[in-house]
This record gives C-alpha cells, sequence and structure tokens, in this order.
C-alpha cells in the first residue's frame, strides 16, 4: 500500500481545515517546499497536493507551488482542487504532476471527466469522490450530491476509472479514525484501486486499511500535529 501525504494549500501555505470548514484553518508552515524536502527525507515517495483557493473559486490557483515541489523534489505529485477545463489539465502536467484527481466535475459533467480518462489514461486520472453521510460532495466540500458513493464508484468502474480517492468528510482532519466500514465496501468494487483519506490517527490505522486492501491512504493532520512522526512514516515506507 502507497502512503502519501497531503498537502493543504491557501494562499501559498500549509493548512489544514477541519471537515472541510474554511473558517476552522489552521496554518502549519508557510513554505511548502520546505515541509516537502522535510517529508522526501524521511523517505515519503508521494504527495497528495490539494488547492484549496481553487476548490472553492473552482479555478486552478496554486499551480505554482506544485511546479515548485515537483521540480526541487523526487516526490510524485498528484493535484487536486479547481479543476475544471482542458486548460487547467495541461497545465498541472506541464507543471509537473505526476496524477491529478478530479472530483467536482465528474459529478457536474461526467461527459468532460470521461473524455479526460481516455486522453490521459486511467493511470494519470484520479475519480475524487469524497463524501458526506454516503453522499459524494463537490465544490471543495460545500455542496452535497444525491450520489450514493458506492454506486457513484461502481458506474465510474464499468467506465474504466482505476483510482478512486475517497474521504469521509465528516472523518476529515479530526483524528478519531477512519471510516473502515465504507473503505471495506469500496474495496469489493472488482478492478477500482482505493485510496483511503480522512481521519487517520495511527500506525495502526494505516495497517488496518492496508490490510483492508486500500491500494494507498493518505495522511494528513496527523503529521504536522505529531501523531504520526516522520519518523515513524519512513519505517512503514
Amino acid at each position: 500500500m502507497r502512503i502519501i501525504a497531503a498537502m493543504d494549500i491557501m494562499e501559498g501555505a500549509c493548512v489544514r481545515l477541519a471537515q472541510g470548514d474554511y473558517s476552522r484553518k489552521t496554518v502549519y508552515d508557510s513554505d511548502p517546499l520546505d515541509v516537502a524536502k522535510e517529508m522526501e527525507e524521511h523517505g515519503i515517495k508521494y504527495l497528495h497536493l490539494v488547492d484549496l483557493d481553487g476548490a472553492r473559486e473552482g479555478k486552478i490557483r496554486n499551480h505554482g507551488v506544485l511546479e515548485t515541489i515537483a521540480h526541487n523534489t523526487g516526490l510524485k505529485v498528484d493535484f487536486s482542487g479547481g479543476i475544471r477545463s482542458d486548460d487547467d489539465l495541461r497545465t498541472l502536467f506541464s507543471c509537473g504532476a505526476a496524477q491529478v484527481t478530479c472530483g467536482s466535475i465528474a459529478v457536474t459533467q461526467p461527459s468532460l471527466f470521461l473524455q479526460w480518462l481516455q486522453e490521459y489514461g486511467p493511470e494519470r486520472i484520479i475519480l475524487g469522490a469524497d463524501f458526506r453521510n454516503r453522499k459524494v460532495a463537490t465544490a471543495g466540500w460545500l455542496n452535497e450530491s444525491d450520489s450514493d458513493i458506492i454506486s457513484f464508484l461502481q458506474s465510474y468502474r464499468k467506465e474504466g476509472v482505476i483510482y478512486a480517492m475517497c474521504t469521509d468528510i465528516e472523518k476529515d482532519g479530526m483524528l478519531d479514525g477512519p471510516s473502515f466500514n465504507i473503505y471495506r465496501e469500496i474495496v469489493t468494487i472488482k478492478g477500482l484501486s482505493l485510496i483511503a483519506s480522512g481521519g487517520i490517527t495511527s500506525s495502526a490505522d494505516i495497517m488496518t486499511l492496508r490490510d483492508a486492501g486500500c491500494e494507498g491512504a493518505i495522511i494528513g493532520r496527523a503529521i504536522y500535529e505529531g501523531r504520526i512522526t516522520l519518523t515513524e512514516l519512513a519505517a512503514l515506507c
């Protein structure tokens, strides 16, 4: 299972939100590159970079941070937040993204998402399917759709999606454990690789997700607040 560090960017700084609430923001570091280099030094190879400004505004804003990290580290970066157009994808891949995670667009413009899936390949396009009360959320978690998370993932798997990144919004940033039961449901979808996110607090949580069959696990606030040290992650990596 891949261990993936999360880095949420707002106004160029590393921050974390609680349950996706922009008013509940904690700033951890003003220099994302320093944070990325420290992660790399401890053996982390994968970074999930979230453009919170872009997610809220519906247009990518922090691709410069992506470019800086991609060009100055060996981290394999996937980018999410505010991706709405062909130009956005071209910009992100030219800035060094290894993968991009598309969430809102898969709900609001499924034909465009499927076009990207075909054009760039399912290895480079991750389906973002974040949920609250089992309903898929969009627009930086500000809106909730009528789509059930399992049905949503099953329908896109039939269209060729390989990777799905899922966050239980109620768990995100709360440090009270992931939604193991829902993730165990998701991994039963044949051919779908689940990247689990939200609520991971300990090495034991990571191992439980691995044993459940997750392809990847994203760790964010637990790193920044020392619940899981970079030394512990280095050993796991």
